[in-house]
């Protein structure tokens, strides 16, 4: 199966903005992919209901701020054609701001195909915790030949690859630790944490442990990045601390330093290597070699 934190080799994404507005509606197209999207701020929706995009069968993601997290809100659907879905959503869902369609050059994808993409892709965001599913019920995967199921993946997996470029990385789990990563821990009020930097961000290992406790000055955004993992999941009640249950990827060091401290917290001195030396010396170090 599709495991969506491999990568291939070089590829190439096109951006292109038919309004000419870096923040409008723009089209995307990958090297050696019969696929394409098109994304949609809904400011812009009414204005490009008319497209050929929509007029084909495709999955869908819509996007926005969640009110009680600083997590985004994601909702994953699939349409036969998606036009009518995105209108029925522009009616009855509040939250969105942007809607990302995907969908082939060639239609040659189908009703089951979607479905399995639309599967795929929530089950990838609710194993990766990076973000608050509006999708109230859980599709089942549907039944598909081999070969189908190797199309879909193929088709997914160039899905996966693009999503990032544009910005939006909660579908992707934590990414591995190679022979070189360097690892980094954090001792402090009787708990350890450990992690290290990826280029998506900071990850936290399994099984490390946050304090219970919040200072009266933490930042809202920790404060409520704090309940966000607690709701998910990711941060389990052990008494005395949380524990960390899965590997978990922070935009920045601060934040995952903050997190973990329930304080503000600078991620650059907060996390050091196991002989002392902390993020920043480490940082400062390779630009100098």
């Amino acid at each position: 199966m599709i495991n969506c934190r491999e990568r291939p080799r070089g590829f190439s994404v096109r951006l292109f903005l038919p309004g000419g507005d870096p923040d409008g509606v723009k089209t995307v197209e990958k090297s050696n992919w019969t696929g394409r999207g098109l994304v949609i701020p809904r400011s812009l929706f009414a204005e490009t209901r008319s497209r050929p995009e929509l007029g084909c069968t495709g999955v869908y993601i819509l996007i926005g701020p969640d009110e009680k997290s600083q997590l985004p809100r994601v909702y994953v659907g699939e349409g036969d054609p998606i036009g009518p879905r995105l209108d029925q959503h522009a009616k009855n869902k509040d939250f969105w701001t942007q809607a990302i369609g995907f969908t082939s050059k060639d239609q040659n994808l189908n009703k089951a195909h979607i479905q399995f993409l639309e599967y795929k892709l929530i089950d990838f965001a609710k194993a990766a915790k990076r973000c608050v599913l509006d999708n109230a019920n859980t599709p089942q995967p549907p039944s598909l030949s081999e070969a189908d199921i190797a199309e879909a993946e193929g088709f997914l997996a160039d899905v996966l690859l693009c999503l990032p470029v544009l910005g939006y990385g909660f579908f992707e789990a934590a990414p591995a630790p190679t022979q070189r990563t360097l690892e980094f821990v954090l001792n402090a009020k009787g708990i350890k944490s450990k992690g290290y930097e990826a280029t998506t961000g900071f990850v936290v290992r399994a099984g490390s442990q946050a304090v219970k406790s919040e200072t009266k000055s933490i930042h809202a955004y920790l404060s409520e990045m704090r309940r966000s993992l607690v709701e998910q999941g990711v941060f389990i009640d052990r008494s005395q601390y949380y524990e960390v249950i899965q590997d978990y990827t922070f935009n920045t060091p601060s934040t995952a330093a903050g997190v973990i401290l329930g304080r503000a917290a600078n991620g650059r001195t907060e996390w050091k290597t196991a002989d002392g030396h902390t993020l920043r010396s480490i940082q400062e170090a390779e630009v100098d070699k």
